[in-house]
């Protein structure tokens, strides 16, 4: 695509809102519309017996016109307002069945939704006020010309220490959807218990909604910036590696898939934070930003097929249990078939997409030369992602449950429909014929799509399937088979052969710091402060009102009667005489005045009152500046 299409709708919500089509846009509307359409067609038979399909069905369309909106946005102020409805409608698929598990994981997911988002508006407000505009095309320039021209110096901080104020908040906001450490606690809560259609959009596209959102700030306001570029890879190792220890550690089917796809966002942020990285060294960074790119695709099909396989479990069974759903996919080829696609693309396996793009996220690492632990991490992630995607094919496939057998073996036909599985082995084919011409398929792919990512040319085409790129490969496999035989059969299984949970209960950072965090101490910070005020400020200020009230009352009482007095010497009407009340009327207002002072020192009423005016005031300032 050599012109991008753009439209706009002028004055909505003051700023208006304006689109683009480039080639990284039209790549994600086609994935977007192949994601729903699949899951569309399995939902007819995965959501058949539920109650409450035509909500399901509302919300599944609502949240794929929000996704697209969010792709399609040329401004950072429509891509705000697409992305909270897209976290509003999508709330609705976590807490679907209503159940206490579903309620819980979908207030997890609302509270992270809605700071992210808030603090996101904060960063928003910040670069307009900084760079005078939100569109995408514009900001790298406005920036680079701020930090050179010194303009903002007025304000407290410099115009560099705004940037990278504005650029943490807006990495917070986009970062808690895309999935990224600390802000991963979500994603394993909310895909078991969502419907596996909307588990394989959430994970697959709802996350690079967020993932969008760090390209942009960091390929447009930090493309060459060492500090940032830093931080970001940074956040990207911690996140892989922590999401493939959890999925390891996992027994539940989906919980796993979760975990897998926290790790490979940290992937796709490896890719982003290199690619400042590199163009900060004065390297080219095409190797990064066509890995992330494609890394980003490939990770979007391969949890579609991944999710949809454990939907098809979990419509039979109703259980996600490894030990519960153990031998259930014997005897099921197009079962077998669909998850060992998705297994080895996400596995890095040679022939399949996911290889083509981790060789080009390592060559990336390995090009920019960084500390021996980075491509340690690497090699080291891509192992434990095979460990644990051969538990889950082991678990399947290969063993028998000890109970169920036979009957799991009589559904060969019956558990799912012709439409579901031609749907299923339909997305499922894709992933090797990517992977196994990937200069055909892939290298299009990132051609069409590297310019919105601010990439450099690539200097010569990848040799994909030379020694030294194998190589890698082959290291995380080894790894892989050497933690499943370690780890798995010996660590996370009992003696009689069934998988056991060996991840420390209380090691869960939502209920370790987060939610003590928001339920206890701020509550009690706030109490305290509160009771100060309640104690020594709210009285005091009541005092002064009261005495000001009453010196303002009892002058206007005694000129009433001074009034009076001079009324009474000069006529003896019936009017005048009924005036006489007057003095009364402000005795009883000056009780009433009294009555209410003190029915407010007894409360908090006159502080909440202040606290909502001056929330008032700072919204009015904010937006003041927002429309300047």
């Amino acid at each position: 695509m050599t012109e991008a299409l753009n439209w706009a709708v002028p004055g909505f919500c003051g700023n208006g809102m304006s689109f683009t089509v480039d080639g990284f846009r039209l790549v994600y509307l086609c994935i977007a519309v192949l994601m729903w359409g699949v899951s569309g067609v399995f939902s007819l038979e995965y959501i058949a017996h539920y109650k409450n399909r035509r909500r399901y069905y509302i919300f599944f369309w609502a949240t794929f016109a929000a996704t697209v909106g969010v792709f399609l946005s040329a401004d950072l102020f429509t891509t705000f307002i697409f992305f909270e409805i897209m976290s509003f409608t999508s709330y609705v698929w976590v807490a679907f069945d209503e159940k206490d598990e579903s309620l819980k994981a979908g207030q997890t997911y609302l509270a992270v939704a809605v700071i992210g988002g808030m603090v996101m508006l904060m960063g928003l407000f910040l670069l307009y006020d900084l760079l005078g505009t939100l569109r995408i095309d514009e900001i790298g320039a406005a920036a680079r010309q701020v930090l050179s021209s010194g303009n903002g110096a007025g304000h407290a901080f410099s115009p560099a220490v705004q940037l990278y104020l504005a650029g943490g908040l807006l990495l917070f906001g986009f970062g808690a959807k895309a999935g990224c450490f600390p802000l991963h606690i979500w994603l394993p809560k909310a895909h078991p218990v969502a419907p596996a259609p909307a588990s394989a959009l959430l994970s697959g596209i709802l996350t690079k909604t967020g993932v969008f959102g760090v390209l942009v700030v960091s390929c447009y306001l930090f493309p060459a910036d060492r500090p940032w570029g830093m931080l970001v890879a940074c956040l990207g190792f911690v996140t892989m590696f922590l999401g493939a220890l959890l999925a390891l550690f996992s027994v539940n089917l989906k919980r796993t898939l979760a975990c897998s796809s926290v790790s490979q966002i940290g992937f796709i942020l490896t890719g982003v934070g290199m690619s400042c990285l590199l163009r900060a060294a004065g390297e080219g960074n095409a190797l990064a930003v066509r890995g992330t790119l494609l890394h980003m695709v490939n990770h979007s099909l391969i949890k579609l097929v991944l999710f949809l396989c454990a939907g098809a479990v979990f419509m039979n069974l109703h259980q996600l249990d490894l030990n519960d759903i153990r031998g259930f996919g014997r005897k099921k080829p197009a079962l077998l078939f669909c998850f060992l696609m998705g297994a080895l693309g996400i596995g890095g396996i040679p022939l399949w997409d996911g290889y083509v793009s981790k060789t080009l996220l390592h060559e990336a690492i390995v090009e920019f030369g960084g500390p021996a632990w980075m491509e340690g991490t690497f090699l080291l992630t891509g192992g434990m992602t095979v460990a644990y995607m051969m538990k889950l094919f082991a678990a399947l496939f290969v063993e028998k449950h000890p109970e169920r057998q036979a009957e799991f073996d009589g559904m060969q036909g019956s558990y799912m429909t012709p439409l579901s599985r031609f749907a299923l082995v339909g997305a499922a084919v894709i992933l090797p014929v990517l992977g196994m011409v990937p200069g055909i398929t892939m290298d299009r792919i990132a051609d069409f799509g590297q310019p919105f990512l601010q990439g450099s040319e690539l200097g010569h085409p990848v040799s994909y399937f030379s020694f030294g790129n194998l190589k890698g490969a082959m290291i995380s496999v080894g790894i892989g088979l050497v933690l499943y035989a370690v780890v798995v059969r010996g660590v996370l299984m009992d003696r009689q052969g069934r998988y056991v949970d060996r991840w420390p209960s209380w090691l869960d950072l939502e209920n370790l710091v987060y939610r003590p965090v928001v339920e206890v101490a701020l509550p009690g910070i706030c109490g305290a402060v509160c009771g100060c005020l309640d104690k020594y400020l709210v009285p005091t200020a009541v005092q002064v009102f009261l005495a000001v009230s009453s010196v303002v009352c009892r002058g206007l009482d005694h000129l009433a009667d001074g009034i009076i007095l001079l009324a009474r010497k000069t006529t003896h009407s019936q009017r005048t005489q009924r005036r006489l009340v007057l003095p009364d009327k402000m005795v009883r207002m000056e009780e009433h005045i009294q009555r209410t002072g003190r029915a407010v020192e007894q409360s908090f009423s006159f502080g909440l009152m202040l606290f909502c005016i001056g929330l008032c005031l700072t919204l009015g300032y904010l937006l003041a500046v927002f429309l300047r």
